[in-house]
């Protein structure tokens, strides 16, 4: 019988998905298609599998790079302005985030997406795990957006969708819209969500007659756009990280 404990993660390995995420590399569900893609590798063997263990002693490539063991935890705030797309490459060639920040920044992914005519606060880390933590809805946080849209508000309607609803199949959670103003031509809402499913905030709205043409998001849970300038991207501190991470999160590190 080995004399080594059981319970080492050393000993144990740690899935290969899992060790990409940790890395900042992209999020499990992200790392899990670039081993589907053959990207991965260890030891100069191509993985086949998400399940592998890896060691420390093991080297890590993703398309032939060696991969950088983990860095301390970091997050930073950023403007999305309109017009860039949410994902490290795009079919359709158009520039994303990661094009113009890749001077800027090192390694990174989203906490979430917002599309490519949404702008406002995107989080952007170097921990996978980070990212997976504040993104479950077990979390609790609450996405706050200003949404300009044409329409009439329906109290009414507006009032049942604090219960959910349900769109071509997908159920949706609570949704919860107040009327900030209205003019002759458009209104200016605040939507609250904690899901974030696929261009949620414009389907729920679609659903009660509101057409959607601008859309910001101005907080993700404890974190606020405040007074960041389009395009800007500000570190937040690690005492602030530290403080405001999820508990799902900081439970794991620990």
């Amino acid at each position: 019988m080995s004399d080594e404990p059981e319970s080492s993660p050393e000993w144990k390995g740690e899935r290969v998905a899992k060790a990409l995420a940790r890395a900042g590399v992209a999020s499990r569900r992200e790392a899990e298609r670039l081993i589907e893609q053959g990207r991965v590798a260890v030891n100069g063997k191509t993985l086949d599998t998400p399940a592998f263990l890896v060691t420390p002693g093991d080297l890590l490539t993703l398309d032939g790079e060696p991969i950088a063991s983990k860095e301390p935890t970091r997050l930073w705030r950023y403007h999305k302005p309109p017009g860039l797309v949410t994902s490290h490459r795009d079919e359709k060639g158009r520039t994303t985030i990661f094009d113009v920040l890749r001077d800027r920044l090192p390694r990174v992914i989203s906490v979430g997406r917002l599309d490519i005519t949404s702008e406002g606060l995107l989080l952007l880390t170097n921990d996978g795990e980070l990212a997976r933590a504040m993104e479950l809805p077990s979390t609790g946080w609450t996405r706050r957006y200003r949404v300009r849209a044409f329409g009439r508000a329906d109290e009414a309607k507006l009032a049942k969708l604090k219960n959910g609803v349900e769109i071509e199949g997908v159920r949706y959670g609570p949704v919860e819209v107040k009327v900030e103003r209205t003019t002759p031509s458009h209104l200016w809402l605040m939507v609250s969500i904690k899901e974030g499913k696929n261009r949620e905030v414009r389907k729920v709205l679609q659903s009660v007659e509101l057409a959607v043409n601008r859309l910001i998001r101005i907080s993700y849970g404890p974190f606020q756009l405040g007074n960041l300038e389009p395009g800007e991207v500000e570190e937040v501190t690690a005492k602030v990280l530290r403080e405001q991470a999820p508990r799902s999160f900081t439970a794991e590190q620990g």
